[in-house]
């Protein structure tokens, strides 16, 4: 069963301790580290590998959704707080879910069981891996086998499947979709792109051609992309 890496975030003591608690009393959740304010949350996301976060909105510097806007690629994110003023703007930013405090730990696992549902890590295995993900478009379902997928392109707070049938337009930032992918087969050139490798035509020192399409290959991502290709 794949951990999934959990980041608190919180300025009071008391909120910090019942997430970890909460989070103890499920297995799959690795609590990696707790922050006091954003700040801090910020430096350690550039070291660590973070899935999940739970961040609490109402902060002093800068909020919790501030914050979650100013990533690049941000992780899943639930939003915890004791105002109910702030649901809206939290689920504009495709929040997983939005917990009110005091909040107890069955509504906790609820919000839980939405990243498990949405990113499949009930339990993974070489055996069943899925071939195909569903991808939810205007409150329909549409299936995408995943050796159709040609790239993925941001488009901000959505992303653009480009498929050999076609595109489809999904909410989610791209790190997000990606997280849907399969670890091997999939590597991200630019921060607006992702690319099947096996899909790649020919490339250079600064493009990449998938199916006839000229992406461009950020300067930032090409050494992981040509250990990719080697």
């Amino acid at each position: 069963m794949n951990k999934i890496k959990c980041l608190i975030v919180d300025d009071e003591e008391p909120a910090i301790k019942i997430l970890e608690k909460y989070a103890g009393m499920i297995e799959q959740l690795d609590v990696v580290a707790t922050c006091s304010n954003a700040l801090e949350a910020f430096e350690l996301l550039k070291k660590e590998h973070v899935d999940l976060l739970f961040i609490d909105i109402n902060m002093p510097v800068l909020t919790g959704v501030e914050f979650v806007k100013s990533l690049q690629s941000p992780p899943a994110v639930i939003f915890t707080t004791a105002y109910r003023k702030y649901a809206i703007e939290s689920y504009e930013i495709d929040a997983l879910d939005y917990l009110l405090k005091p909040f107890g730990f069955d509504r906790f696992l609820k919000a839980v069981d939405k990243y498990q549902s949405r990113f499949g890590t009930s339990s993974h295995n070489s055996e069943s891996k899925s071939d195909h993900i569903f991808y939810k478009v205007n409150r329909t379902n549409h299936k995408v086998m995943i050796n159709d997928i040609l790239y993925l392109e941001s488009l901000k707070d959505y992303t653009q499947i480009h498929t050999s049938k076609g595109k489809l337009v999904v909410r989610g930032n791209l790190s997000t979709c990606m997280k849907q992918l399969p670890e091997d087969g999939f590597v991200r050139i630019h921060r607006s792109f992702t690319i099947a490798s096996d899909k790649v035509s020919s490339y250079n020192q600064s493009e990449v051609v998938v199916n006839g399409i000229q992406l461009p290959l950020g300067q930032s991502y090409r050494e992981t992309f040509l250990s990719v290709m080697r």
